[in-house]
């Protein structure tokens, strides 16, 4: 699945550190959503959308 973690976390000036430490995960778990490796829970998708202030729809992208 597609997303935008990356582009917005930086845009706030996060490190994939930063978004694991707030959400009590490991940064590798950032690291493999980031690389479309993992596909996050729906609790950890709705807690990334309010960190990073936006939408669940606007991070992640459905594939064709």
């Amino acid at each position: 699945m597609k997303n935008k973690i990356r582009e917005l976390r930086k845009s706030i000036g996060l490190r994939q550190e930063d978004i694991a430490k707030e959400l009590g995960v490991t940064r590798q778990t950032i690291n493999a959503i980031e690389n479309d490796k993992y596909n996050p829970t729906l609790e950890l998708a709705m807690k990334l959308a309010r960190l990073l202030k936006t939408t669940v729809e606007d991070i992640f992208e459905l594939p064709n």
